[in-house]
């Protein structure tokens, strides 16, 4: 039985990677969903009663959350053809002015969970299976006022192209996403939400072709992918300008 692991699946991105898979990856039978909020899990798997679906309640900033689903992949060794490491964070505010908690929870989610997710899944994967790991445009340059969260999305978008390379004789596909800002809880919860100038400025996505688009992106065995034309010249500039420079434009 063919088994798709996807983080953070309760809400924004994570739910509509859940409600879109089958359209390209119809091959799927099991989808195993983690996330700390069970009835949100629970709600969403009704929505899928074609599919065989567990709901994980796991925090993925606890270390023993890890263990768990070691002990849960040992003993039942799953076929995993697709992880979707969507589990992340990200929070506005300077170091310094911020609770040391706040800027350690996106380390802790947005690299090492993503970190210990992909380790204890890869030997459970084959030819053809696929990784999808969510980045951001925030990966492009360091954005002053989220620089520990723009900085653990360049280590994420430097992490899938060098495992893209690392899996390529293994046939497991890597792709990271890297959106603009959507209208999701991300930034409310982040405390952005009428705090930053330029958030209300910037195109945003919608999160229903994010989905699709990865998805798409991920079955051709891309390795980036950047939804909407701004944004994939906002990555172009970032390229060709001195950071130095380029860091005074990307102030959140």
């Amino acid at each position: 039985m063919k088994t798709a692991i996807i983080t953070g699946a309760s809400a924004g991105l994570g739910q509509e990677f859940v409600r879109q898979l089958a359209d390209v990856f119809p091959e799927i039978d099991c989808y195993w969903l983690i996330a700390r909020r069970k009835d949100r899990l629970e709600e969403l798997a009704q929505a899928l009663p074609d599919k065989q679906v567990e709901c994980l309640a796991l925090d993925l900033c606890d270390t023993m959350s890890f263990v768990a689903l070691q002990e849960k992949l040992t003993a039942e060794r799953p076929d995993v053809c697709m992880l979707i490491n969507n589990a992340g964070c990200g929070y506005l505010g300077n170091l310094g002015e911020v609770d040391t908690s706040t800027q350690t929870r996106m380390i802790d989610l947005n690299l090492r969970a993503l970190v210990a997710m992909t380790n204890m899944t890869i030997p459970f994967m084959g030819p053809g299976s696929n990784i999808i790991n969510v980045s951001s445009i925030a990966s492009f340059c360091p954005n002053p006022r989220m620089t520990v969260y723009s900085s653990s999305k360049a280590f994420v978008s430097s992490f899938t192209v060098g495992l893209a390379e690392e899996l390529k004789p293994k046939g497991i596909a890597v792709t990271a996403v890297c959106p603009g800002p959507m209208k999701t809880e991300f930034l409310d919860i982040g405390n952005i939400t009428g705090n930053s100038k330029t958030f209300q400025t910037l195109p945003y996505c919608d999160q229903v072709r994010v989905v699709a688009g990865t998805l798409r992106a991920a079955k051709a065995g891309r390795t980036i992918y950047t939804p909407k034309l701004f944004y994939k010249a906002y990555r172009v500039l970032a390229k060709v300008t001195p950071v130095k420079l380029m860091v005074k434009f990307a102030a959140t």
